[in-house]
């Protein structure tokens, strides 16, 4: 890991970014093909945030994150995708207004959540937990301002909420406030409600 590669992708970024206006990251799983249902969702519900006056960022590839893409870029604002370099995967997808390419995933981490007021976060595996879990540890670590979370799909996530409640919560490892800002909901509506009570 190239320190001063990371340097610069900070220094570029921040400086672009901070142009923009209110941003929401969409999180979600690389696989999920154009005619899954969670695909569409996250198409329509990215039109809507575009629509509403939020850029959307996106990790830049495909899946759910092209449908990030896709859906803002048919909307009034900038949408944004932060894509990795790797060796054998992920291409930029094509709907993209600003196209960032990072070398190395905590350059790229940090972008999607230090230059974003809420978090929206579709169906997916251990990089869409990972992100998860990470934006919920700066929140609750005070690294980042108290912002949004949103996991869409109650069917998906409302049993890894109760798991955290039954074992983190019971045992103290975790406070009952860590969860205010956590929202598990299903209606498109009722998201962007959501995340406008939150909108700097």
């Amino acid at each position: 890991m190239n320190t001063a590669t990371i340097c610069n992708e900070f220094t570029d970024s921040n400086e672009l970014l901070s142009q923009l206006p209110p941003a929401v990251t969409i999180f979600g799983s690389a696989r999920i093909a154009p005619s899954h249902p969670e695909y569409l969702r996250t198409e329509r519900l990215a039109r809507l945030l575009s629509d509403s006056g939020f850029s959307v960022f996106s990790g830049g590839g495909p899946g759910i994150m092209e449908a990030a893409n896709k859906g803002a870029f048919a909307g009034k604002s900038p949408t944004v995708g932060m894509n990795i370099i790797l060796p054998h995967e992920q291409k930029n997808n094509p709907y993209q207004d600003i196209t960032l390419t990072f070398e190395n995933f905590p350059s790229r981490k940090a972008m999607l959540v230090n230059h974003s007021f809420a978090f929206v976060v579709m169906i997916g595996g251990f990089g869409t937990l990972d992100e998860l879990f990470e934006t919920l540890t700066l929140i609750q670590t005070r690294k980042i301002q108290p912002c949004p979370v949103v996991l869409v799909g109650k069917a998906f996530w409302q049993g890894l909420l109760d798991w955290l409640r039954e074992q983190l919560l019971t045992q103290n490892l975790i406070h009952a406030d860590d969860f205010d800002l956590i929202y598990v909901l299903d209606d498109e509506d009722e998201i962007i409600k959501t995340i406008q009570q939150f909108k700097p």
